[in-house]
């Protein structure tokens, strides 16, 4: 507990101890009144006050409003116990609504713990100084030690380490850095030192983009939480105004009648009538829910701009993939390489033995050697030997062919089919699905290495998953070749595919689902967050996948997954509807509750202690079944 709600529970403890005390002393008249005073004052004066203030304000219709009137015309009317105890039970009420309040927030702030109090920096001497990180430019240099948060984005230049970056992605997998690595701002460094060179300001980094994103995101109400506040705002004076009614009318009719007024009657009923209006449940349950949801999807490594995001979630029924980076890793690895059963080969030159895959491998990568293409990457890493420059000579690469290069004395070609066509060599067809490395040793075809963007091992999983969960249509847009794109269409069991696309062409094909799509359904573009952007912008939902250090995707998406697993989008439509699911719990059981005991007391069948548990009881009930959101299983 804070300092607040400890002052408040110690108020709580005494003021029952006086009120228990003062029915046990056998004193009547103003003295019993002056008594009982003694524990209201204490535990009122603050509901009291605000009571004032808001009228002062112009904000007349609020629970303090309600809680003052009802207590005071209570005292004023002799029920001495039970204004002290409304007042009593509604100041236990708010306590606990507190600290639940305050328990989800340190809950979302212990697993969003990632803003770091410092940045170590080298003074001319070599000392570390501990600086804030504001005040850190772009290019300086700065030292995170083992156990310390890195405090800004940038690039490792000395010293290689593990990081925990399970507060930004949710997993509990460490990542490893060396001198090169691209490395965030909000990970934690586990192992080994290491200097970064700062690439952006505090300010731009990404831990600063998300706590912005988390701490504002509550800026964004859902269409739920909106009619609350509406609904309270016309329900406050609605009831007041009914209370009035119970108190003056009754007795007037029966003075009409000659009947006795009996107006003592009727104004504690009016009384007890407004404790039970009490729209506290509703208020206060409904956005701790959202709250709860968002919190527990940031646990996740899933942040959601707002609870209006949070609830369209819940109502999605048409997913659009993009595929590069999305479905698949967005790197390209070597998936197969085919020697030529034409080439027999030997290492000492003579044609005597078939050329070994290994072989052909090597050759590839040594000619892709001096290149920076992702596919030379892709074969120099895996040819898993250390590239020997020297046994590599009269390199020659030809744009949009390939390149051409002496190894140990031979004369190797690697490229694609125009290349091998160029050299007049007749090339074998490519059966698989991918980028084809045609090589040719001395102007003889070797064979050829297949590359291929590597499926996500999640993907077909996530797929399964959002179709359990009510999914009715998965779709892929893509800018890869149809043969690629339709193999890996099938192999995920995606509905519908869209294949050679450029960005416009996918924010038509969006614009085309929308219009397919129900009045009350939702399309969620799930993409890369940087190609994407404009299809991002259109669709109802747009989710950024993977999109650590990506400003592009935290400023154009509505919800982004902070890894890579697209698993997180099932994970992300459940956590919201079990949100909604509690959130229409809590509305339904609230104004239920209060409807029946509303209905009881103007009739007089329900007393003070029943409008107490209609107040209290059903805002205690609520914020717990509100609190439930922040749970969540993986």
């Amino acid at each position: 507990m804070t300092k607040k709600q400890k002052k408040v529970l110690y108020r709580i403890i005494l003021s029952t101890v006086l009120l228990v005390a003062v029915q046990f002393i056998p004193v009547e008249g103003w003295i019993k009144l002056l008594l009982n005073l003694i524990p209201y004052a204490m535990i009122g004066y603050d509901i009291l006050r605000k009571a004032v203030l808001g009228i002062v304000h112009g904000e007349v219709f609020d629970e303090n409003f309600l809680m003052a009137v009802a207590t005071v015309g209570a005292i004023l009317l002799g029920e001495y116990t039970e204004g002290v105890a409304v007042m009593l039970f509604y100041q236990i009420g708010e306590l606990f609504q507190s600290v639940a309040v305050g328990r989800s927030r340190r809950n979302i702030s212990a697993l969003m713990d990632i803003r770091p109090d410092y940045a170590n920096t080298m003074d001319a001497e070599g000392n570390l100084e501990q600086v804030d990180p504001d005040d850190v430019e772009i290019g300086t240099i700065i030292v995170v030690q083992p156990g310390e948060k890195v405090p800004i984005d940038g690039v490792v230049v000395e010293g290689s380490s593990t990081l925990n970056t399970s507060a930004l992605t949710g997993e509990s997998m460490p990542r490893e850095v060396s001198v090169g690595a691209d490395i965030i701002s909000g990970c934690v460094n586990l192992t080994g030192l290491l200097k970064i060179r700062t690439t952006k300001e505090f300010g731009e980094s990404t831990v600063s983009k998300i706590l912005d994103l988390v701490e504002n995101s509550s800026m964004k109400k859902s269409r739920t939480e909106n009619f609350i506040t509406r609904f309270a705002k016309y329900y406050t004076p609605a009831v007041c105004g009914s209370a009035l009614a119970v108190a003056v009318l009754p007795p007037l009719v029966s003075l009409l009648l000659g009947e006795p007024a009996v107006w003592g009657t009727w104004i504690i009923r009016a009384l007890t009538f407004l404790v039970i209006s009490c729209p506290c449940a509703l208020v206060i349950s409904i956005p701790l829910s959202f709250f709860g949801g968002i919190g527990a999807a940031s646990a996740s490594g899933i942040l959601v701009k707002g609870s209006n995001y949070l609830e369209a979630l819940s109502e999605t029924k048409y997913v659009v993939f993009d595929k590069t980076g999305t479905l698949t890793k967005g790197v390209f690895q070597v998936t197969e390489v085919h020697p030529s059963e034409g080439y027999p080969i030997s290492a000492a030159g003579n044609r005597t033995e078939a050329l070994q895959k290994e072989d052909l491998l090597t050759y590839a990568a040594y000619a892709e050697s001096y290149s920076s293409h992702p596919i030379s990457k892709s074969l120099r890493e895996a040819c898993g030997k250390p590239i020997d420059h020297n046994r590599v000579s009269d390199v020659e690469e030809i744009s949009g062919h390939g390149v051409k290069a002496v190894i140990d004395g031979v004369t190797v070609a690697a490229g694609n089919g125009k290349l091998m066509r160029s050299m007049g060599i007749i090339c074998e067809e490519n059966t698989g699905v991918g980028t084809v490395v045609h090589v040719a040793i001395d102007g003889t075809y070797a064979g050829y290495i297949l590359i291929s963007d590597v499926e996500k091992e999640q993907s077909k999983d996530a797929i399964a998953a959002l179709k359990a969960s009510g999914v009715k249509r998965t779709v892929m847009l893509t800018g890869d070749n149809r043969a690629a794109a339709d193999h890996v269409a099938t192999r995920l069991g995606l509905d519908e595919v869209h294949s050679e696309l450029l960005p416009a062409d996918k924010v038509a094909q969006v614009e085309e689902l929308l219009q397919r799509k129900g009045s009350k359904e939702k399309l969620a573009f799930v993409g890369d967050g940087i190609n994407d952007a404009p299809v991002l912008s259109r669709a109802d939902i747009g989710v950024a996948m993977g999109a650590l250090g990506s400003d592009a995707a935290i400023e154009a998406a509505d919800v982004v997954l902070m890894d890579d697993n697209p698993m997180k989008l099932a994970l992300a439509m459940r956590i919201s509807r079990k949100c909604l699911r509690i959130v229409y719990e809590n509305i339904v059981f609230a104004i239920g509750v209060k409807l029946i005991c509303l209905i009881l007391g103007a009739f007089g069948i329900a007393n003070m202690w029943m409008a107490i548990f209609a107040d209290v009881g059903v805002m205690v009930l609520a914020v717990l079944n509100a609190v439930r959101c922040l749970k969540v299983k993986n």
